[in-house]
């Protein structure tokens, strides 16, 4: 099975889910088990750098998510993923519109787990606010992952 996150950027949300999730997978099944995650942006520079905040939260949380480079959700990747989980509504109807005929595998993350709404985007907030983010989206996809095993 293969996940992708999905945000704007691909900077901050969706490539510190796909962290975190890579994190988890690790601790519970040691090379990550039968799931592969990934993550992508809708509107990307590519190849730019996580977001300094974004890194530095991952940090505190032992993950080290220097070396991602976002990169432009592409139909490859759409057709390549199993389960599309994005951080808003919003991005949701974005995909769905960009790459008709893959409802069935597109949901919000929230929606998924019946946690919350939207994940805000922490752009342009404190450190903290990428630590609440990081500590929220640990929350979340700790039960996306629950739920699919």
């Amino acid at each position: 099975m293969k996940i992708l996150f999905v945000c704007t950027g691909n900077t901050c949300r969706s490539c510190m889910a796909e962290a975190l999730a890579g994190r988890f997978l690790e601790d519970r099944f040691g090379n990550g088990g039968d799931i592969k995650v990934d993550s992508a942006g809708l509107a990307v520079s590519p190849g730019e750098p996580a977001s300094p905040f974004a890194v530095e939260a991952m940090g505190w949380k032992g993950i080290d998510m220097s070396d991602h480079r976002a990169s432009m959700l592409t139909a490859d990747k759409v057709r390549g993923a199993d389960l599309i989980l994005t951080m808003t509504r919003g991005h949701r109807e974005q995909v769905n519109n960009m790459f008709p005929g893959h409802a069935e595998k597109v949901c919000t993350l929230a929606d998924f787990v019946a946690y919350g709404s939207d994940v805000p985007d922490p752009i342009g907030g404190s450190l903290e606010t990428y630590r609440e983010c990081a500590r929220v989206l640990g929350e979340m996809v700790s039960r996306a992952l629950d739920k699919l095993k």
